[in-house]
């Protein structure tokens, strides 16, 4: 007998709006405890932490469940128990799998400028311009304002970006020239850049990987790559130019510098071209 979700986990969506979750968290959360509700064909609130584990076991060995899922399942049951119901934490004990740790695809300098000439739409052009020179996440990309362009500061201001946060990133002179060239052309009613024919709506995940993934089959670029590959760039290219790690942090937007730190992995660097610091000294 197929169930509807239970009015706590509307409950819960509820506490996180009011907490400014971001929507596809809430979204996600309410996924997942309506799956453990399913499982078990009863209400949310019925469900022990016992049963719990065994249902992200069972999820483990039959689907090799990430992680990632495993935590955010552990997470939203909390927030119901605690928030929702009122309730002691009970922790859901469970030896988690190691996470692999994949290190993201990189392009070289050659090929992101390989992959923005060969983009003629001016649109596109700025899009890709803008997310591998100032480093933007995909939804921040999205929800960015004109108004976010400070060209007196050069800095793009990132207004609620992942966790809710503000900050600010660099703003490419080259880029710049592009975004004033688009949107003299364009004019967008609301966001920097909006849906093809539909003013005030923003792009979707699906267009801005297509624009990348397009770019890069006429680029000639053989490397599985999505929007947020241009991120990744950002992040390296500027460690392969001996930015300051604690800087290149601040423009990403990094909670932790060890996430940061992450990108070393990625860099190259030619050691015939470093100068031993005892060669800048007077002895």
């Amino acid at each position: 007998m197929k169930r509807n979700p239970s009015h706590f986990i509307d409950q819960l969506i509820s506490e996180l709006q009011l907490r400014n979750y971001s929507p596809r968290t809430i979204h996600t959360y309410g996924v997942l405890l309506s799956n453990v509700e399913k499982f078990f064909n009863k209400s949310i609130d019925q469900v022990t932490s016992n049963e719990v584990k065994h249902f992200l076991l069972e999820r483990i060995n039959k689907e090799s469940l990430s992680v990632s899922s495993i935590n955010q399942y552990i997470s939203a049951y909390k927030l119901l128990q605690i928030d929702v119901l009122g309730r002691e934490w009970e922790p859901v004990r469970i030896k988690r799998p190691r996470r692999v740790k994949k290190l993201p695809v990189v392009l070289s300098v050659g090929e992101v400028e390989r992959l923005i000439g060969v983009t003629q739409n001016i649109k596109h052009k700025a899009i890709l311009m803008l997310a591998y020179s100032s480093g933007l996440r995909r939804q921040e990309l999205q929800q960015i304002l004109p108004g976010a362009i400070d060209s007196a500061l050069m800095q793009v201001h990132v207004v609620q970006g992942k966790g809710k946060k503000d900050r600010y990133t660099i703003l490419s002179s080259k880029t710049l020239e592009t975004l004033r060239w688009y949107y003299k052309h364009q004019r967008p009613a609301h966001f920097l850049f909006e849906a093809q024919g539909q003013k005030g709506k923003s792009l979707s995940d699906s267009t801005l990987n297509s624009i990348v993934k397009k770019a890069a089959v006429k680029a000639g670029v053989k490397k599985k790559i999505s929007f947020h590959t241009l991120r990744h760039c950002f992040a390296t290219h500027l460690l392969e130019k001996g930015v300051n790690l604690r800087l290149i942090q601040q423009f990403m937007g990094h909670v932790s510098l060890k996430t940061t730190a992450g990108y070393l992995h990625l860099v190259t660097v030619n050691p015939a071209s470093v100068v031993s610091p005892l060669d800048s000294m007077n002895v």
